[in-house]
């Protein structure tokens, strides 16, 4: 079990990291101990900031040599409390948004190296500013870092087409638990030395070592991009939909978001701002981006001739396409804001799921019907990324009641029930949100148990005094 930090430790990482590295201030520490969510709140004996990897690996050296934990944090933007202290207040909180650079981008390769405290539309900026894209955006694109999103395997609106970001991620640098470097951001298309400690590191949540730079894939710039949203009838029509515009368009299809007209209605009901995009209401709603390649045909005439003839064909009830850069942000807007809008039901039990792309349809009517049945009242909104089968499943109180009260006393066993449903349907208690402290207990009731012996023997052997992010993703 950790230790907390001796006062011959806090003076030696105090003398070796300065002022800018090292505070024991509680008003320094105050915003980064509680979770983006406000779900978890912890304690911490010191939070070091260190500016480059050599200053990671004097920090992680010393804390193994004294079993001291370590809670690493980017933008602290996690959904599962991924990196909040307990509330022991032994554990160092280390962040790393000192380390900030973009080291390098090439054209050539189609890479771009970035610190870990690298926050995302930063990189963003940098890779445009080189007449390239890095393809994984999210609604906290404006926080979350480089780090945390190597070390969640961050999913967001572009998986269909480009992957999580462990599809996207071509090397790492990272101080694993002794102190040592790994030195891995060559980013080689083709090396088959061995295991690939990368994938290791890769949504590992901080457990087996800290993060310090990635070496990240990316692609041109498109020449056109065109954002439509559909009405639809059933989930079952959205699946169909998707698979006619890939078969029409090819992999021009990057985004294909799933909405129901009850979640939309939150949005138009609670969000200044936002207007209906279509007519009429549909039960369901897909949300599509494609884009094309410089010098290819404007993808928006595609997109609109396929949208055409679902309609003509009784796939689709209505559509509109994005005539300008505004209006598609408009339409983004409708489906960024739905957890804003939420909270104007109450808390609620938020769950992220991932099914067989092919059971998703299914699942989002089935689920909700057997949740309602099972606790009478309860309000689900369900929606998410069909073309990767993610599903955000969330669950409120019975109108009228008092929700806080209500999730106290009924989150546990719904989170248990709808976990179990996903997991009867071939799915996963967790898309890409992680584990964290939240499904550390589910994750280790739910997983299958030569699965779970084995992430527990790589966290044995790679961090045998257990000081990487206790209590995070392995109890």
């Amino acid at each position: 079990m950790p230790s907390p930090p001796s006062p011959h430790l806090l003076k030696a990482l105090e003398d070796r990291l300065g002022p800018r590295g090292f505070t024991r201030d509680p008003s320094d520490l105050a915003p980064w101990l509680t979770d983006w969510r406000g779900r978890y709140a912890g304690k911490a004996a010191a939070l070091l900031s260190p500016a480059s990897a050599a200053e990671v690996q004097a920090i992680v050296r010393r804390c193994a040599a004294e079993r001291v934990a370590l809670v690493p944090q980017g933008g602290n933007t996690s959904m599962v409390g991924g990196a909040t202290p307990d509330g022991e207040g032994g554990a160092f909180l280390l962040s790393l948004r000192r380390m900030k650079a973009v080291r390098s981008v090439s054209r050539e390769d189609n890479v771009a190296v970035a610190e870990a405290g690298v926050v995302l539309a930063d990189l963003h900026d940098a890779a445009a500013a080189a007449g390239r894209r890095f393809p994984l955006s999210l609604a906290a694109k404006g926080s979350a870092t480089v780090g945390g999103l190597v070390s969640t395997n961050a999913g967001g609106t572009q998986v269909l087409r480009f992957g999580p970001m462990r599809s996207l991620v071509l090397g790492l640098e990272a101080v694993l638990p002794d102190g040592s470097l790994f030195e891995g951001l060559s980013a080689l298309r083709k090396d088959n030395r061995g295991y690939d400690l990368k994938q290791l590191l890769i949504g590992a949540e901080g457990t087996l070592g800290v993060v310090t730079a990635a070496s990240l894939r990316l692609v041109p710039l498109p020449g056109s991009t065109a954002v439509a949203w559909t009405g639809l009838a059933s989930p079952g029509d959205a699946l169909t939909l998707l698979r006619s515009l890939e078969e029409r368009l090819g992999e021009a299809v990057e985004s294909f978001e799933l909405i129901p007209e009850e979640a939309l209605r939150l949005v138009l009901d609670h969000v200044e701002g936002t207007r209906a995009p279509l007519a009429r209401a549909a039960p369901w709603n897909a949300l599509v981006e494609a884009t094309a390649p410089a010098g290819a045909p404007d993808i928006a005439a595609g997109l609109e001739a396929a949208l055409a003839a679902a309609i003509e064909d009784g796939l689709v009830k209505d559509a509109v396409v994005a005539a300008s850069g505004a209006q598609a942000q408009a339409l983004w807007r409708l489906r960024e804001t739905i957890s804003e809008a939420e909270r104007h039901q109450g808390p609620a039990a938020k769950h992220d799921l991932s099914v067989p792309v092919s059971a998703m349809p299914g699942f989002l009517e089935a689920a909700r019907a057997e949740v309602t049945g099972r606790f009478p009242g309860s309000r689900v909104v369900a929606f998410g990324h069909l073309g990767d089968g993610n599903v955000h499943f969330n669950v409120a109180a019975p109108a009228g009641e008092d929700g806080a009260a209500w999730l106290a006393e009924q989150g546990e066993a719904v989170s248990a029930f709808v976990h179990d449903l996903a997991v009867a349907a071939g799915g996963s208690i967790s898309a890409e949100h992680g584990i964290g402290r939240m499904k550390a207990a589910e994750l280790a009731r739910t997983l299958a148990p030569a699965r779970l012996a084995a992430l527990r023997a790589v966290k044995s052997a790679l961090d045998p005094a257990g000081i990487m992010n206790p209590g995070k993703l392995l109890l």
